[in-house]
């Protein structure tokens, strides 16, 4: 068991990890409710890091997994987990679901309404990989992350 936990971190010792599985996502809610899981992992992260994670961090990192969990309800059968490791500067974020076939990025088109969630998250991203899972694929999304350092007490200037 502790082999497959560690074959499957993105993040070698990640500091603050956390998954969730949207299993009823054809009923909706599901990208809602991983948008908000997103933003309490984040919001945890001072816990490990030197401060927050900056919130147009946050609202990146909540799009990115907004894409990902969309293309899994929308293009695969069954329900899909999401996995977020935090490492000291960036979020891994990985969805996994039971289609083997990998997203493929359209290209730009601007006339095209709809279908820009890869593009999207590649060009938000540092990375973007597609990898086989026993039972589908795996899609992990590399973000940079900033931390703000919080100024320590009493260090404040002006009025």
């Amino acid at each position: 068991m502790t082999d497959a936990i560690t074959a499957e971190r993105a993040v070698p010792d990640p500091l603050l990890s956390a998954g969730a599985v949207y299993g009823d996502a054809a009923r909706g809610g599901a990208i809602a409710a991983a948008r908000a899981f997103t933003a309490e992992f984040l919001a945890a992260a001072p816990a490990v890091l030197p401060g927050p994670v900056g919130e147009e961090r946050v609202e990146i990192a909540q799009l990115v997994v907004s894409e990902l969990v969309t293309n899994a309800i929308r293009h695969t059968a069954g329900p899909c987990r999401l996995l977020l490791e935090l490492g000291r500067d960036t979020l891994e974020i990985s969805v996994f679901d039971q289609e083997a076939a990998a997203p493929v990025p359209r290209g730009h088109d601007p006339r095209r309404i709809g279908q820009h969630g890869v593009e999207i998250v590649v060009a938000l991203c540092e990375s973007l990989t597609v990898e086989p899972a026993p039972d589908g694929k795996r899609v992990r999304a590399r973000l940079p992350l900033a931390v703000m350092n919080p100024e320590p007490r009493g260090t404040r200037k002006g009025p």
